[in-house]
């Protein structure tokens, strides 16, 4: 009973420690979102699927920068003309700490973070408008760790395309689902090592 007990501690501790590993400086984070609904804010917004893979490095502790790319599509109903979507730029995140002011985690294994983003992108209507410029966007997100080095991620965020085109700005807000695999820097380069 004694070393059931002292093993169910020393997993707790171990996972609990475990969500403060991934995002300490040096390491990396690369993932992507796998579905995202759109509820367009514009006229003629809707549903939209895409994919967004990222890639970001821990400069500091719970500070990443890095980059993105979005490619996706949307289609308001049947027989409606299609809207391409295309972006890239570069994106920060910042994971807040257990204990921050007025921070509560929900899950011991997980982390709250703010995301933002500036790039070039644009969207394309079949047929319709189409703006292309100034690609940005903000908003907060929940990973939470399945594993030492894997977390599922939810993620609200607004976007906006500022530029040229049909219409002058086109906004959204999406919630995203996804993941993302934290690697310290030298798993990294022996993954590398590995494929060479």
């Amino acid at each position: 009973m004694k070393k059931l007990i002292l093993t169910g501690i020393i997993a707790v501790a171990g996972l609990t420690t475990t969500a403060n590993a991934q995002i300490q400086k040096g390491n990396w984070m690369v993932g992507s979102s796998i579905v995202a609904s759109n509820f367009g804010l514009n006229t003629g917004g809707g549903y939209n699927i895409s994919l967004q893979p990222k890639a970001a490095y821990f400069i500091e502790d719970n500070v990443a920068v890095g980059g993105y790319v979005d490619l996706g599509f949307n289609k308001v109903a049947k027989g409606s003309p299609t809207n391409f979507v295309y972006k890239v730029g570069a994106l920060g995140r910042y994971y807040v700490s257990p204990g921050e002011k007025g921070v509560d985690n929900l899950l011991n294994h997980g982390r709250w973070f703010f995301e933002g983003n500036v790039g070039v992108g644009g969207t394309s209507t079949e047929g319709g408008n189409s703006t292309t410029g100034l690609d940005f966007g903000a908003g907060p997100g929940y990973s939470y760790f399945i594993t030492p080095n894997i977390g599922v991620e939810g993620l609200v965020k607004y976007n906006g395309v500022a530029g040229f085109g049909n219409e002058g700005l086109t906004s959204t807000l999406t919630f995203n689902v996804g993941f993302s695999i934290y690697l310290p820097t030298s798993k990294g380069k022996q993954v590398i090592n590995d494929v060479k």
